[in-house]
This record gives structure tokens, sequence and C-alpha cells, in this order.
């Protein structure tokens, strides 16, 4: 699978999640865990998808493992954040360490994703430009 489209396509599972976090804490009207939605919907829906567009962009890298790698860290680093969060603003601080985990999980996948946007772009010969003879 491309990164784009595992990125992409967990965006949209993590953003509906989110969205319908919101709409629970609307109808409880329990919003305890906003911080939770906002981490969720920030690093899920917002971040995620984002990172779909950049590898869309750049083909040769989201072909590639460590852009997938970079891509599920991030997931499974969001998840489990956004997890502590929830836990610890509806009456569980003892969870503290699940979101610190979280955060440094995605924190890793940033510092990665850095080194595949800095890095130099690759080159590929067998790509070139459409040209038409002229007539």
């Amino acid at each position: 699978m491309k990164a784009s489209t595992l990125s992409f396509r967990s965006a949209v599972c993590l953003g509906i999640i989110g969205m319908s976090a919101g709409i629970v804490m609307a109808v409880s009207n329990n919003h305890a865990p906003m911080p939770a939605h906002a981490h969720l919907n920030l690093l899920g829906w917002v971040s995620m998808f984002l990172m779909g567009a950049f590898y869309r962009l750049h083909p040769t890298l989201d072909q590639s493992r460590l852009a997938l790698t970079q891509v599920l860290a991030w997931l499974i680093g969001t998840i489990i954040l956004a997890s502590g969060v929830a836990l610890i603003y509806t009456g569980r601080p003892e969870m503290e360490p699940v979101a610190a985990v979280g955060s440094l999980i995605v924190l890793a996948a940033m510092f990665l994703f850095a080194y595949l946007v800095f890095r130099p772009e690759e080159t590929v010969s067998t790509v070139r430009p459409f040209a038409a003879a002229a007539e």
C-alpha cells in the first residue's frame, strides 16, 4: 500500500471518529474530553491528510517503506495519544503515561517526516517530459 493511500484512508476514519466524539460531547453536554477530540481531529484528520497530499505529490517517496513506516507510526501514536488524553480528561489522571508515550511516538514520526521532506529528491532517469514534434 502507498503511504498516501494509508494516510488518506486513516485521516478519513479518524476524522469520522473525531466528529462523532464531538457530537457525543454536544448531545451529552459533557465537554470534558474536548482536548482528546481536538488532538484526534488535528493529528488524525488534518495532519494525516496533509501528509498524504505531500506523499501523493512525491510518487517515488510515496511507494517507499520508510514513508509507510512514518504514516503507521503517526497513526499508532495518534490513537495512543488521543486515547490517553481522553482518559485523563474523563477522570483517569493516572493514564498520563499513555498520553506521554503517544506524544513521543507522534514526535518521532514527525522527525521521520521532516527527514523525508528535507532529504534531496531522487531523480528518475526513465521519466522524460512529454514533447510533441513541431510541424
